[in-house]
């Protein structure tokens, strides 16, 4: 028997970050993990706060009855009120517990939105360079992405944007903080988005929703703000995750904050609470639940990111490659240096020739962005700074 067809294409140009992980584990395995640069995948390698191992040891020693039942789909009604809380600070917008549906990362988050809003046939914007499983996501729930270049600076273009609108966009779907580039989306922006929004639902009649994916909130530099989508735009929704401010991407847990302003709230409430449950997640981990529940006073170590992100920043301009400067996250968006002699200058081909000195970095065009690279530098310090013969010696050779 086969499998779908769609899963078979899909297979077929699957994440070229993962490919890059595998391989650098290979390349460890072959010459050693200190010897391999390997700024593939944003896995954070810092571990969870120490908070995070007591309240993980206190939950599961207490084991309370019914702490390991069915519970309603949305989450445990003290988490949502307790997640509620800080997300309320973060967005300056009054959630309480109704307004947020706890989630298997911010991957389940996505999913779940979009089964709830998309119909068959209809669109989805997002602005490129972009994550690369959005259209997948996307491809889902029946539903067509359309990718809209972003300005010179990574900024939203939303010209660009108001003018893909038709009378078959269901959402915009941004990322602020953005992987792959850093950048963070500023108010203004995303007051002009809200207008063009409002003005489109006002000509068509069908206003879209506005959903941002934040699970980089926290890890931002240099004093930076992270506007609030809740505050700008009234049919709005936050979908995230706790996997990169408190370091636990294996344990799959985030949340989706909906807009108390949002028409239609109840039925939306409702058919993301059905999406969470016929999607097969049914709820998000209990345990994960509240041990968050029990962490909303944490914060992301910036500081380390923020001296990764500096020693990066030397090695590249030691070799003269250029760079998108980030306002958050943990990567580096980076321009394919012009050769020196004639040949091809394609990302992939300038990702290959890293890997001959044991660099590894992913190809902007898995970002739809062809002639970046992308480096994650959620790595050791020193790893970074020992990479810096490798790049010299690379650059040169290109």
């Amino acid at each position: 028997m086969a499998i779908a067809k769609a899963v078979k294409g899909a297979l077929a140009g699957s994440s070229m970050i993962r490919k890059m992980f595998e391989e650098g584990s290979e390349l460890k395995k072959k010459y050693g993990a200190g010897k391999v640069f390997d700024f593939s995948i944003g896995n954070p390698d810092l571990e969870p706060p120490p908070a995070f191992h007591e309240a993980l040891v206190r939950l599961a020693s207490e084991d309370a009855k019914g702490s390991h039942g069915y519970m309603p789909n949305p989450g445990f009604p003290g988490v949502r009120e307790a997640v509620a809380q800080r997300a309320s600070r973060e967005q300056g917008a009054p959630l309480s517990g109704s307004h947020i549906i706890m989630a298997s990362g911010a991957a389940g988050a996505l999913n779940v939105i979009l089964k709830t809003i998309l119909n068959p046939g209809d669109e989805l914007i997002v602005s490129a360079p972009y994550f690369m499983e959005y259209g997948a996501y996307v491809a889902n729930h029946g539903g067509v992405l359309t990718a809209v270049d972003s300005g010179e600076d990574f900024n939203l273009d939303v010209e660009a944007i108001a003018a893909s609108l038709t009378e078959k966009t269901a959402a915009v779907l941004i990322n602020s903080p953005h992987n792959p580039t850093g950048r963070v989306y500023p108010r203004e922006t995303l007051e002009e988005l809200a207008s063009a929004l409002r003005e489109h639902g006002r000509k068509t009649g069908r206003k879209p929703y506005l959903v941002s994916d934040e699970p980089y909130r926290e890890i931002v530099y240099d004093g930076i703000e992270v506007p609030s989508v809740l505050a700008a735009y009234e049919e709005s929704m936050v979908a995230t995750s706790y996997s990169k401010n408190l370091s636990l991407p294996g344990e799959r847990i985030g949340y989706i904050a909906v807009s108390p302003r949002a028409e239609g709230l109840d039925d939306l409430l409702a058919g993301l609470v059905y999406a969470t449950r016929v999607l097969g997640y049914v709820n998000a981990p209990a345990l994960m639940q509240r041990v968050v529940a029990a962490l909303t006073g944490e914060k992301a170590a910036v500081a380390v990111y923020a001296a990764r992100r500096d020693a990066f920043i030397e090695v590249l301009k030691e070799t003269g490659i250029e760079y998108a400067p980030p306002q958050g996250t943990f990567y580096l968006f980076c321009k394919v240096p012009a050769r020196k002699k004639n040949g091809p200058s394609a990302d992939s081909d300038f990702t290959a020739h890293l890997k001959k000195h044991l660099i590894l970095g992913v190809p902007g065009s898995s970002f739809k962005k062809p002639g970046w690279v992308r480096f994650a530098y959620c790595v050791d310090e020193k790893l970074i700074r020992d990479s810096a013969p490798a790049f010299r010696a690379a650059v040169a050779e290109w």
